[in-house]
């Protein structure tokens, strides 16, 4: 089975370095979508309903949080599976965005294998290398 994944994060590097990840991690996907904040991400979740969300906490426009609030308040799209990659890690953090329906936290920087784990966890992939 093949993923729709979409990567929101405001630093273009950053995008490309999840995306390349992702490729090295042996995940097959039928495409890579990506966007500079939160509001972009909407529309494009809304168009594209990906399989899952890799999203930033801290960008312009509307950042993690509040895009993540709006996903959940959207019934055509309060299914998407979000993961958060961030450079915040303390425990209450994390526990707050699980409280707003996020499934996965990784912290910045990431493994390959983080990725990957993270990428088996929420979708349930198999086949990860």
């Amino acid at each position: 089975m093949s993923y729709s994944i979409l990567i929101v994060d405001d630093s273009a590097t950053t995008r490309a370095i999840i995306k390349r990840t992702i490729q090295m991690c042996g995940v097959e996907t039928r495409a890579v979508l990506e966007a500079p904040d939160g509001q972009k991400a909407l529309d494009i979740i809304r168009a594209h309903k990906p399989d899952l969300v890799f999203m930033d906490i801290n960008m312009p426009n509307m950042n993690g949080i509040d895009t993540t609030r709006a996903i959940r308040a959207e019934p055509a799209i309060a299914k998407t599976r979000v993961v958060i990659v961030s450079s915040e890690s303390t425990a209450s953090r994390q526990s707050q965005l699980r409280n707003e329906g996020v499934e996965g936290y990784i912290t910045k920087p990431f493994t390959p294998e983080r990725i990957r784990d993270v990428i088996s966890s929420v979708l349930g992939v198999a086949n990860a290398a």
